[in-house]
């Protein structure tokens, strides 16, 4: 099915939402954060400055986005039909994939103008369940597997968020994740209160902070992906008398201390597999009661989330727990 014959039915025929879902099939980037953008602004755009739209228009001077597309505009949609969560914290701008849904869209909006068989109204409407739709649905699922290790479920959990990151346009849903799992952590060992925590995509220059999180003298560093930029700021910690520790997935253990080799400090940083790190908590915590384990990581999970809620804009990194 084309996308000119999706939203023909669909606005033909507005009870039938179903028939624009099946389109969507063919096109599942445009339920992702960045397709759901475009198709508010430029259904907005659509109706503010009337059709045919030239699709050359709707591109940014440089030509490598979508003109008009933002937070801003977005939210100003949103927030019109009584929805305050953000959808995109650059309102599907960066997103890859955004100026060919775009064209195409602006292409059938332009056909069906013609045939004057077009409604508006019930086009943005239909995008505007489903964001709803997004929003009730996002984020990873959590459900404890008794019958795996603990680490099994924690590494399960790692898995959806690298799972999403790769359907999600850009967005670092691992690397967010595995900061705020480790703060939840921290928290959680130190107390409430006693953890700073920041957004995932704050830079550490911004905010004069040595690295993720500083615990006494002990600075935590947080990555999916070591790199010769963190093993210099490994050293500089070095330098002023903090003691550095990478954190990454198992898969980058062995990079970071190839890394770490290379500029002769590989013996003065630690480096730690994050499922291992948390792994190793979970059974202290629970006094290595495998009946406790369930809980504690729940508990884990449930501070995880009350961070996300406080320091992230992006709905979708919240775990759903089941418990």
């Amino acid at each position: 099915m084309s996308l000119f014959e999706g939203l023909k039915k669909f606005v033909s025929r507005p009870a039938e939402g179903t028939q624009l879902d099946a389109l969507c099939k063919t096109h599942p980037k445009f339920l992702a954060k960045g397709g759901l953008c475009a198709g508010l602004v430029v259904t907005e755009t659509a109706r503010e400055k009337g059709l045919p739209l030239d699709p050359k228009d709707l591109r940014t001077v440089e030509g490598g986005q979508v003109a008009g597309l933002g937070k801003a505009a977005v939210q100003k949609i949103l927030e019109a039909h009584e929805i305050k969560k953000v959808l995109a914290e650059e309102g599907g701008r960066t997103s890859r994939g955004s100026l060919g849904l775009m064209e195409a869209y602006v292409k059938a909006l332009n056909e069906l103008d013609e045939e004057g068989d077009l409604d508006l109204k019930a086009a943005l409407d239909w995008w505007i369940q489903k964001v709803h739709a997004y929003f009730a649905s996002e984020g990873p699922k959590f459900q404890f597997d008794p019958g795996k290790s603990l680490r099994a479920n924690i590494e399960d959990l790692l898995n959806q968020a690298e799972s999403l990151q790769a359907e999600g346009g850009g967005t670092n849903y691992a690397g967010a994740m595995l900061q705020h799992l480790v703060g939840a952590k921290l928290e959680l060992v130190l107390g409430e209160g006693n953890v700073a925590h920041h957004g995932f995509s704050v830079a550490d220059h911004s905010t004069s902070r040595k690295a993720d999180y500083q615990i006494d003298t002990v600075a935590v560093h947080v990555t999916t992906h070591p790199s010769e930029a963190l093993v210099r700021k490994c050293a500089d910690n070095l330098k002023t008398g903090l003691k550095p520790l990478i954190i990454t997935l198992a898969d980058a253990v062995k990079p970071a201390q190839f890394l770490l080799t290379g500029a002769n400090i590989a013996d003065r940083v630690d480096v730690l597999d994050i499922a291992q790190f948390l792994t190793a908590n979970v059974y202290e915590r629970s006094f290595f009661k495998t009946s406790e384990c369930k809980v504690t990581l729940a508990a884990l999970l449930d501070r995880y989330n009350a961070i996300v809620a406080k320091c992230e804009t992006d709905p979708s990194l919240l775990v759903r727990i089941t418990r």
